[in-house]
């Protein structure tokens, strides 16, 4: 596996939540730096060294409601 995708939210009372795709991965942090290291903790925690990913892709969601 070259890259694991991770899916990040604004969380709802506030920080920010990631979840890998197709992967049992879940983390959060209060802010954006703090979240990214918490993902490589996560990734590094979740792989032997043999599988490691090369590269993690953050796909950020950012949910906005509008007024009809």
């Amino acid at each position: 596996m070259n890259e694991v995708f991770f899916l990040v939210e604004e969380a709802l009372e506030g920080g920010f939540t990631a979840k890998a795709m197709g992967e049992s991965i879940f983390t959060e942090g209060d802010t954006m730096d703090e979240l990214k290291e918490n993902i490589r903790e996560a990734v590094h925690c979740h792989y032997d060294d043999e599988h490691l990913p090369k590269i993690i892709r953050l796909h950020m969601v950012k949910e906005e409601v509008l007024a009809v």
